[in-house]
């Protein structure tokens, strides 16, 4: 993803995905590219940079385990503590009680819709953004068939 040209020309970089694709840490670098008249990083960047990766996780973890799903961020909210003067990070988790309640869900109403946080902090540990990311989760297949259903 680190040449995705959304991501790659704000300077947005996947360090690592964790295993099964139920974590992303991501470093969002300070450039000539991204920096605002304040010396500080693009608001609109910070937020590209939080976009994508809830639903890319959720993506990945229910493909992998039979479900054939439309996965978007629905809406998001963000709250800019501290200019980001610096680098930024920040390390997005799915975990085991996350992926359990959008398969019981999914199999039952047949969409998941849930907010989750994202936190971004400065290269000294500053907290610097937070974020609330609301993704949304259909499932294309109707009942046990196996159909897909629009």
């Amino acid at each position: 993803m680190r040449f995705y040209p959304p991501l790659f020309f704000q300077r947005i970089w996947v360090q690592k995905f964790g295993k099964g694709f139920t974590s992303v840490e991501v470093k969002v670098s300070k450039s000539i590219f991204n920096k605002n008249y304040n010396d500080s990083i693009f608001g609109g960047t910070i937020f590209a940079a939080a976009d994508p990766f809830y639903a890319l996780l959720f993506d990945q973890v229910l493909q992998r385990r039979g479900f054939k799903v439309r996965v978007w961020l629905k809406s998001a909210q963000i709250q800019y503590i501290k200019p980001g003067r610096t680098n930024l990070y920040f390390k997005i988790n799915i975990t085991k009680e996350d992926i359990a309640e959008a398969e019981h869900i999914l199999n039952t109403v047949g969409k998941y819709v849930k907010a989750f946080p994202v936190e971004m902090y400065d290269k000294t540990g500053q907290h610097c953004v937070s974020l609330i990311n609301e993704v949304y989760v259909r499932n294309l297949y109707d009942g046990e068939n196996r159909t897909i259903a629009y």
